[in-house]
């Protein structure tokens, strides 16, 4: 796989309070860091992100703030966890999660293979239930109480269903969806163009969706540029005069 990995993207996120769009350049070490610089019209830098595997790190540089903490600590202020290693799988167009070692179960939809993870037929039919965008919101073919103690058994299990889709003439990965049964949470990645073979065939445009029960938040990166050169500069330093995020 690629250590390196630098492209410019046009983001798009959807979030509880609101849509924004930016354009951004985008650096990543492989199991080190990714590094995002949030450049919009003017060329003139408003944000920087560090996102390693075990923390955030954060500049706004139109209030002269900055935020440093652990992907935990995170999660508690932005209400979603920072994974670095699912933007870096995501941004390679890879089957996050996939195990060669374990067991899938196969079948078709709409012309595409689909392997889901071996878990209890139940979990994967609760892994549906709570997936988004698939139902809509109050159609649960569950009835709740049977979810809700499927997902307490899941609980004790610590039960996480992968499933991934693949074109089926490339054998490349077109979505990934990773369903966290026990935190109710699920990660939807669709890899939804991709470049040529000059590109090794990487996406050029992503969309992530990550949920739970109360709230949804997506990014679509529309990716050009791409190099796989590097080493590249991550330099991320926090300001004098730049004060602590409320």
């Amino acid at each position: 796989s690629f250590r390196y990995y630098s492209a410019k993207a046009s983001v798009e996120l959807e979030l509880p309070d609101g849509n924004k769009s930016f354009k951004a350049q985008i650096r990543s070490v492989r199991d080190s860091a990714a590094w995002i610089s949030v450049v919009p019209a003017l060329g003139i830098e408003v944000a920087r992100i560090l996102l390693t595997p075990d923390s955030l790190k954060l500049l706004d540089k139109v209030n002269d703030r900055y935020y440093v903490g652990d992907t935990a600590a995170a999660k508690a202020k932005f209400g979603l966890q920072p994974s670095l290693e699912l933007f870096q799988q995501a941004l390679l167009g890879k089957p996050i999660g996939l195990d060669p070692n374990e067991k899938y179960r196969s079948d078709r939809e709409d012309g595409q293979y689909v392997l889901t993870s071996k878990e209890k037929r139940k979990f994967v039919r609760a892994a549906e239930d709570i997936s988004p965008g698939d139902t809509l919101a109050h159609d649960r073919d569950m009835r709740e109480k049977r979810l809700e103690r499927t997902l307490r058994k899941a609980e004790e299990k610590e039960a996480i269903v992968l499933r991934y889709w693949i074109e089926p003439d490339s054998f490349l990965i077109t979505r990934v969806q990773i369903a966290d049964l026990m935190r109710d949470q699920t990660a939807d990645v669709r890899y939804e163009e991709r470049g040529g073979p000059e590109t090794h065939h990487l996406p050029t445009r992503i969309r992530i969706t990550l949920s739970e029960p109360a709230r949804q938040a997506s990014g679509l990166f529309e990716l050009s540029r791409i190099e796989l050169e590097g080493p590249l500069q991550l330099n991320f330093r926090v300001p004098e005069k730049f004060t602590p995020m409320p």
